[in-house]
């Protein structure tokens, strides 16, 4: 409530200014809370209607009493949901083994051959990050709203729920993969 108020009085009363420093603040004190430990949690669980796909995921936050909150259920079956629409391979871009990113790598170089290295290099780094937006769980848009990637979800939640949220690990499984 207060930090409303102060919004407020900074914007002179402007409403969206003021959700939007709120927001501001909210990532900022993601960030803060970004190196706290997350030994607690819950592994949820998203069996698609007919059986044909299915989702486990580990999801970490600090204390038992937030992992039981209607709130952070809510996050990991929303992001069991986009698991099983989207079909990410890793969590994040820490998670993309080295082999593959210099297969890739090798690939992309050896189909530029006729361009000035520079321009590689660029291009190169281009497709990467589109191959992280793509495979990335956190970079991807999220499934029920496009205008926000996984990972802005996760901020909003660890701002709203005061403690750090970690994806830890996922599997997805489908019928006949």
């Amino acid at each position: 409530m207060g930090a409303c108020k102060k919004a407020l009085e900074q914007t002179k009363g402007e409403m969206e200014e003021a959700i939007t420093i709120l927001r501001k603040k909210g990532e900022v004190s993601a960030e803060k809370k970004a190196g706290r430990e997350t030994s607690e949690g819950l592994i949820e669980q998203y069996i698609h209607t007919g059986g044909k796909v299915g989702v486990l995921l580990e999801i970490n936050c600090e204390t038992d009493f937030v992992a039981k909150t209607e709130d952070f259920k809510k996050l990991a079956k929303d992001i069991c949901l986009h698991i099983a629409a989207v079909n990410p391979t890793f969590v994040s871009r820490d998670q993309v083994p080295e082999a593959f990113l210099k297969k890739e790598k090798e690939i992309l170089q050896a189909s530029l051959t006729n361009k000035p290295s520079h321009v590689v290099e660029k291009i190169v780094e281009g497709k990467l990050n589109k191959i992280f937006s793509e495979g990335c769980l956190l970079e991807q848009p999220f499934v029920k709203n496009p205008e926000q990637t996984v990972q802005d979800l996760v901020k909003s939640f660890v701002a709203t729920l005061g403690e750090n949220i970690v994806i830890k690990r996922f599997t997805r499984y489908q019928l006949g993969e």
